[in-house]
């Protein structure tokens, strides 16, 4: 494997080792999806070692990716010093504690997300509970069937959710040898997700937060959130008021400029909104009816056409911009 210049013509998801900037790499990991095939990893080279942006997904194959990542670049993930992770979701989280197990690796994590640690590292924790009741909430009976039946499946290891070594707070600043990161807190996508700034090179380190091409998950996490769109709403506003930067997403090829991509995330969100306000009908619709009369995906699939696991984002979606058009 060899270290090539990033180019946002070629499939972002091809495995490799792409220079995204002086000293920084982009290294896109396999995840076990169909529709989500890859989340970018990003190392910065440190004078000690590595610092790596998020980790991917602990499964033998994204730790295998990394490995010939990294020996392309003559490093070994025994020399990554930090994990600096956006959120508390798997494919972010689970490969760093893994790592950490082995080496001893310091891991960071917005503080915002330490309820759902907690819940998490819990060993009575049982996997989609809390999902469970938001779509009981939204009127998604035959959902919960369906959740509830594969939650028995799903096995839980609170090992995987130890907590990180440390808790990152919005507004600080880290220190590394060749650069320094501002973390900003951007709830929404999670309620502790953070993203990092690198003022002087003109990037940001975006994880779910903006993604160039799909628009993040809101409303599902093991700690539910009063207002979950107005959240993300308010915290794309907080980065779209700072300086331009380029876009270094966990899912997407790098792009020009956040700013750019910010715009369009608003007008959806807005159309959205617009939306589920004129499909509200008759007599107290339930979040699971408005999102059946949407259409969803950017191929605007209908309701019927989505996998069940895709159907429950869909409606807790929907419930958060109802929420929001309630507040």
């Amino acid at each position: 494997m060899r270290i090539e210049t990033d180019d946002a013509d070629r499939d972002w998801t091809n495995p490799g080792v792409y220079e995204v900037a002086a000293g920084v790499f982009r290294i896109p990991l396999p995840l076990p999806y169909d529709g989500l095939r890859a989340v970018n990893v990003y190392a910065l080279a440190d004078e000690d070692g590595l610092v790596l942006v998020d980790s991917g997904w602990a499964i033998d194959a994204a730790r295998e990716a990394l490995d010939k990542a990294l020996a392309a670049l003559d490093r070994r993930v025994a020399d990554v010093r930090r994990f600096l992770v956006t959120h508390v979701h798997r494919d972010h989280y689970g490969l760093a504690v893994a790592v950490r197990r082995e080496f001893g690796t310091t891991v960071s994590l917005g503080e915002g997300e330490q309820a759902a640690i907690e819940i998490l590292s819990d060993a009575l924790h049982k996997p989609l509970s809390a999902h469970a009741d938001l779509l009981a909430r939204c009127g998604a009976g035959t959902l919960v069937e369906w959740l509830r039946a594969v939650s028995d499946q799903v096995h839980h290891d609170p090992a995987d959710w130890a907590p990180p070594d440390d808790w990152l707070t919005g507004g600080s600043e880290l220190a590394l040898a060749a650069r320094t990161l501002r973390v900003v807190a951007t709830p929404g996508h999670t309620r502790g997700h953070v993203v990092f700034v690198d003022g002087e090179a003109g990037l940001l380190f975006a994880g779910d937060h903006v993604l160039p091409h799909i628009t993040p998950s809101i409303g599902f996490e093991a700690v539910p959130v009063e207002q979950p769109l107005d959240d993300f709403l308010r915290s794309l506003r907080l980065v779209r008021d700072m300086p331009d930067q380029r876009l270094l997403p966990a899912h997407g090829p790098v792009q020009p400029s956040v700013h750019a991509r910010i715009d369009e995330l608003f007008e959806h969100h807005a159309l959205r909104l617009d939306q589920a306000h004129h499909a509200v009908k008759g007599d107290a619709p339930t979040a699971y009816e408005i999102a059946q009369l949407l259409t969803w995906t950017r191929r605007k699939k209908s309701f019927a056409d989505l996998d069940p696991f895709n159907q429950m984002l869909a409606v807790t979606e929907t419930a958060a911009h109802l929420d929001l058009l309630v507040a």
